[in-house]
């Protein structure tokens, strides 16, 4: 058997511009892609909390330090500006990898600097 989990999300992020007239995807700072384990030109989830809003693209690499959340092309439209959004990336694995498997959770503040990465400290709290 073969499981889609959870590998790795940026939570709490804060959309800092939306652009129309961009070919797709999201603007990431890599800063926060390397801490969550996340690639340039990988598969996202992306789930507005301010409007409930759930969509798929693929990441690029924004400026290094700059905090960088945009939303890009067609789904600019599913966000505005201060929106709170939870970047989710996949992985598939065995069932037996699955149990042994423990997501890479960032939290960042409103200026999208990283809080925390420790998931076990996360769960802890029931902070999800």
């Amino acid at each position: 058997m073969i499981r889609t989990m959870m590998n790795s999300k940026i939570h709490s992020a804060r959309v800092t511009e939306a652009n129309l007239n961009y070919v797709g995807s999201i603007t990431i700072d890599p800063e926060l892609l390397e801490a969550a384990n996340i690639l340039p030109d990988e598969k996202v989830q992306i789930v507005n909390n301010n409007n409930g809003e759930r969509f798929e693209t693929y990441t690029i690499k924004g400026i290094r330090g700059s905090g960088e959340i945009c939303v890009n092309g067609a789904a600019a439209r599913k966000v505005q500006i201060g929106d709170v959004i939870i970047i989710i990336s996949y992985v598939m694995m065995s069932d037996s990898e699955a149990h042994e498997h423990d997501p890479h959770v960032v939290i960042v503040n409103e200026k999208n600097d990283i809080v925390t990465e420790n998931y076990a400290e996360i769960r802890a709290t029931e902070f999800h």
